[in-house]
């Protein structure tokens, strides 16, 4: 029986390998968008850059406006309005790409706790060593679009996410970037019907990250 499911999708290599690994048929993908910079949110992408990816997974792209700065409190309202279209919508499972970080499983299972929708984490507790090398195997096209310079170097940003990368990763760096130290934008790879061309373009700080602008070619 088909269970209606949407993947929750942050641009990021994450989310799309665990959609690669769901191997199911979705009803479509929904990403937050910063409102004012219309962008990602944190990983900055240009929302033209999001539709081309939607476009080339060949599924339904729902995007959630969220304002700058936005706070706990407005993130959380506006997350709850969402699932409450969902359910409307029949949809019974979300997907996300969380590695290890308990405390945002548990907050995504909180804000689905009588919703009757279920979370589901297709790469939950994967090793980030292992997994890194296998995204980068198995043909996974990423490129760095922002960095945590109190974590990471800012040479990393801008940089594509291979073997070259991973060797060049600090001991005290997670590989996949789960502890926030860096954040991608997929652009080809087994899950995609196409790659996306694209080009790296100005390095700019800002609000203590460093950012990468990524633009379609």
């Amino acid at each position: 029986m088909k269970v209606k499911t949407l993947m929750s999708w942050s641009t990021g290599k994450d989310s799309a390998w665990a959609l690669y690994q769901l191997q199911l048929d979705l009803a479509g993908v929904f990403c937050t968008v910063n409102k004012k910079y219309n962008r990602t949110a944190m990983h900055a992408v240009r929302v033209e850059l999001l539709k081309r990816q939607a476009d080339s997974l060949d599924l339904p792209l729902t995007i959630i406006e969220i304002p700058y700065p936005c706070s706990n409190v407005e993130y959380a309202a506006i997350m709850s309005a969402f699932i409450d279209k969902l359910k409307k919508q029949a949809v019974e499972q979300v997907a996300f790409g969380d590695l290890f970080l308990e405390d945002i499983r548990d907050y995504r299972i909180k804000m689905h706790t009588g919703t009757g929708i279920k979370p589901i984490f297709p790469i939950w507790n994967k090793p980030t060593d292992q997994l890194s090398r296998e995204m980068v195997n198995r043909g996974l096209k990423t490129v760095i679009t922002c960095i945590d310079p109190k974590q990471i170097a800012d040479e990393f940003v801008g940089q594509e996410f291979d073997h070259k990368f991973l060797d060049a990763l600090p001991e005290s760096v997670d590989p996949c970037g789960e502890n926030g130290e860096f954040h991608s934008f997929a652009y080809g790879g087994p899950m995609f019907n196409k790659t996306i061309d694209i080009t790296v373009g100005e390095v700019v700080h800002r609000d203590g990250f460093v950012f990468a602008d990524v633009l379609p070619r």
